[in-house]
């Protein structure tokens, strides 16, 4: 009998958890995003927000710093605070890694002893004005992979101080360009990753806001499943490869195409291992995320989804690991998944009567 595909549970949607549940506003004005209670003095709301989802069974906790960029944090308004001993009107670079150091701290201090650390990373169009990780369309100076590696790099570079006892995985999240996956693959060596981040699985996940199941670019799932896994020669392959930031119900065909990509590719030669499997979908109701607006709106002829959630995501998950191709699945939320989410999630999960959480890694 094949040893079971261990199972996961990562946490939910940081950002509308914060907002829907803990009295916070973000805006043009706040474009750090979750990472800005970092500095308006309010970390115990992200300290709870934390909580709350490692409560709810989520034994791998994102950090708040999925949308942390420099200019952002130049653009930020930050009042004195714990932190700060002064006002401030933008945060100089020099200053970002401590604010960072303390977003890991945080996660850290929620995960415990038997929980583990994500490192959030979000695209460049993440910290765009409006966000542009749904469509990626990027500004004129970051359209091909040399801007992109650069950006990323500097931006890598800003967790210098991280403690690496408190990281165990670094998470490149809703990725929605090629040219971006690529320009990622190329800085996972030793000589461009921090020295204290080195090491930590990695895995890229891209989002399907379509339904042409392309990413936002029109790069195909095979595309995708090559620039992440395929072995080049001094960078590191990616532990995980992903979805998120996707509707529930795309799963499962997804996640198929993807397995039929890999299998494909090693069948004819590719050097490429089957890595582990992350899917993170939206905790939406049919809702879609206008980014000019920043609000969730009913998509036009929205129908009530055949089953709740988690049944439907559990369901894509006790699929992939039957067919046991996998090295082993993180399963969690992204944008409106709550703890109750996460709680429903794990629940069912559980039902299966067989569902292992012990360590992927």
């Amino acid at each position: 009998m094949a040893t079971p595909i261990p199972v996961q549970i990562l946490d939910g949607g940081m950002g509308t958890t914060l907002e829907d549940m803990h009295d916070i506003t973000f805006s043009f004005e706040t474009p750090l995003w979750s990472s800005h209670l970092l500095v308006s003095g309010e970390e115990d709301k992200l300290s709870d927000c934390h909580e709350a989802f490692k409560q709810a069974g989520a034994n791998i906790i994102s950090t708040a710093t999925y949308q942390i960029s420099i200019n952002g944090f130049a653009a930020t308004k930050a009042p004195k605070s714990g932190i700060l001993d002064v006002e401030r009107e933008g945060i100089d670079k020099e200053e970002i890694p401590r604010f960072l150091s303390r977003a890991v701290v945080l996660a850290a201090n929620a995960a415990g002893t038997e929980g583990k650390v994500a490192l959030s990373l979000g695209p460049y169009g993440a910290t765009m004005i409006p966000s542009t990780e749904y469509s990626g369309r990027y500004d004129p100076e970051h359209q091909d992979v040399q801007a992109l590696e650069k950006w990323h790099k500097e931006r890598l570079d800003l967790f210098k101080d991280v403690d690496p006892k408190q990281v165990n995985y670094i998470a490149f999240e809703t990725v929605p360009r090629l040219d971006e996956i690529v320009a990622i693959r190329n800085l996972l060596s030793a000589d461009h990753i921090p020295t204290c981040l080195r090491g930590r699985p990695v895995w890229i996940s891209s989002p399907y806001p379509n339904d042409n199941g392309k990413l936002p670019d029109g790069s195909t799932v095979e595309e995708v499943v090559k620039a992440v896994l395929t072995h080049r020669e001094g960078l590191e392959t990616p532990w995980g490869i992903g979805i998120n930031c996707t509707k529930v119900e795309k799963l499962d065909f997804l996640v198929k195409q993807y397995e039929d990509a890999i299998q494909t590719y090693i069948k004819n030669g590719e050097q490429m291992a089957w890595p582990s499997l992350v899917l993170y979908p939206d905790g939406t109701n049919g809702e879609v995320y206008n980014t000019a607006t920043k609000t969730w709106e009913l998509s036009p002829g929205h129908k009530q989804p055949e089953a709740p959630w988690e049944t439907v995501l559990a369901n894509v998950v006790e699929a992939a690991r039957q067919r046991g191709k996998w090295k082993s699945i993180v399963v969690g939320g992204c944008c409106k998944a709550s703890p109750e989410h996460i709680r429903r999630l794990r629940r069912t999960l559980q039902d299966y009567g067989h569902m292992s959480t012990s360590p992927a890694a």
